[in-house]
């Protein structure tokens, strides 16, 4: 189980194929310590594997719930199998290149423990399906990002509620179904430009969220480009609930 709140971003250093599998070698720091405060680079080995992370410990790379397999400051590794490649955006990571690439870091959280503050929601790491980014709007001082949503998932999402993105504890801002009126009132006084982009996404079931500066800066947002994919964990109580009442 994690809450949402991203530790760090690591940087994919290798892939490796391993049948229908994937491994991937990640670089990481914070993971590796016992609080925020302890740096992992310049501490023992056997110190830092001690107290931080361990071989066999979950940890959520872009909101997928792996297991770590090897251990070995400042790198750990972890698998994904088939299904997990064909759910998630983990089979399109990329090694090496330009470092401000979405593809290249990776959001890391370990998993939560029962002494954990709760600063997010209740994620899994079971990731539902991806997302399209359709639109960034710089909002003077923090962002607004509009995603696409499978039509037949957006009834999980609603107003106010919570959602992960690549492993991110976000709040819904709005939901847009399809021709929505809050869509098409914001693209009154638009760019005859914008407003055809704004046409193009009034037909999709949307989802928008508001980036505040330290989220922005301390996770893989901040590389996204329009077209990108997230990984999408819809809120396990709202999925529950369905499950339940389903039946009557």
């Amino acid at each position: 189980m994690f809450t949402g709140i991203i530790e760090e971003l690591g940087t994919v250093v290798d892939l490796k194929g391993e049948g229908t599998s994937l491994c991937l070698k990640i670089e990481a720091e914070r993971i590796f310590s016992t609080s925020d405060t302890e740096g992992g680079s310049n501490r023992p080995a056997a110190e830092i594997s001690q107290n931080g992370l361990k071989i066999g410990d979950s940890i959520a790379v872009n909101g997928v719930c792996l297991t770590a397999t090897v251990v070995r400051p400042p790198y750990f590794e972890v698998t994904a199998v088939e299904e997990t490649l064909r759910k998630t955006t983990l089979g399109s990571l990329t090694v090496g290149g330009d470092n401000a690439t979405a593809n290249l870091r990776v959001n890391l959280e370990r998993a939560a423990t029962l002494e954990t503050r709760l600063g997010g929601h209740l994620v899994q790491g079971h990731v539902d399906g991806t997302a399209r980014l359709a639109e960034v709007r710089d909002a003077d001082g923090s962002w607004e990002f509009t995603f696409e949503l499978p039509p037949d998932r957006s009834r999980y999402v609603i107003p106010k509620g919570s959602i992960a993105l690549n492993g991110i504890s976000l709040t819904v801002a709005e939901v847009l179904r399809p021709e929505s009126s809050v869509l098409s009132s914001r693209t009154e006084n638009e760019s005859s430009e914008t407003n055809t982009q704004h046409s193009a996404l009034s037909t999709q079931h949307l989802l928008r969220v508001a980036i505040i500066p330290h989220t922005y800066h301390h996770t893989n947002l901040q590389y996204l480009k329009v077209g990108d994919k997230v990984n999408v964990e819809f809120d396990i109580i709202a999925k529950m609930v369905e499950r339940l009442v389903k039946p009557y």
